[in-house]
């Protein structure tokens, strides 16, 4: 992590405790990992300098996790940057801003909210996408997609929708139609 490297205290907040177990066996004494909580998060918002929402609900709004009474109890100066502001953002203060406009300030908080972040830097970006994929395509390709998703359970969570059917739990609360698993869908 960048920000540990240059001696900033890193703190990062999951509600998946194996999510944390990865990020420290491989940042170690680097970082502190803690369990996200609504305390917790308002807790360390209230004494950060930089606080980088990162929340993604695949299909769904970002839950606004940092209230409009947290920011105004924020340090002045205190900077967020809200990556989740794609999918409406993750602070009630957020709205999204554009590369050529990309802050404002709200209760002496400064708030950063780009919508297509990776735009900015698009050529390393699509470098990034492009490892992250191509595992994915290749399998999709070399074996068919239903065997791939048989296969590969986090392919499988990517299916969204098959023959009418739903299977992405963010995405049928959010249309209000009815969800059927991946599972069920693929028939395993």
């Amino acid at each position: 992590m960048i920000a540990s490297g240059m001696g900033a205290d890193v703190t990062v907040l999951d509600r998946d405790p194996e999510a944390l177990r990865r990020i420290a066996a491989q940042l170690g004494s680097r970082v502190r990992t803690l369990f996200s909580t609504r305390d917790v998060v308002e807790l360390l918002c209230r004494r950060a300098d930089l606080v980088i929402a990162t929340v993604l609900v695949p299909g769904a709004t970002a839950p606004k996790l940092i209230s409009a009474q947290t920011v105004k109890a924020m340090k002045p100066g205190a900077v967020i940057v809200d990556v989740a502001i794609d999918q409406g953002g993750c602070a009630e203060t957020s709205r999204p801003t554009t590369h050529s406009h990309p802050t404002f300030v709200v209760d002496d908080v400064v708030h950063y909210c780009v919508t297509n972040m990776p735009g900015a830097v698009s050529r390393t970006s699509t470098f990034a996408l492009t490892n992250a994929t191509t595992p994915y395509i290749l399998a999709l390709a070399d074996k068919g997609w239903r065997q791939a998703l048989h296969d590969d359970p986090h392919l499988r969570n990517g299916l969204n929708v098959h023959n009418g059917q739903v299977a992405c739990r963010a995405v049928a609360d959010a249309l209000k139609l009815p969800y059927t698993s991946a599972d069920r869908v693929l028939q395993i």
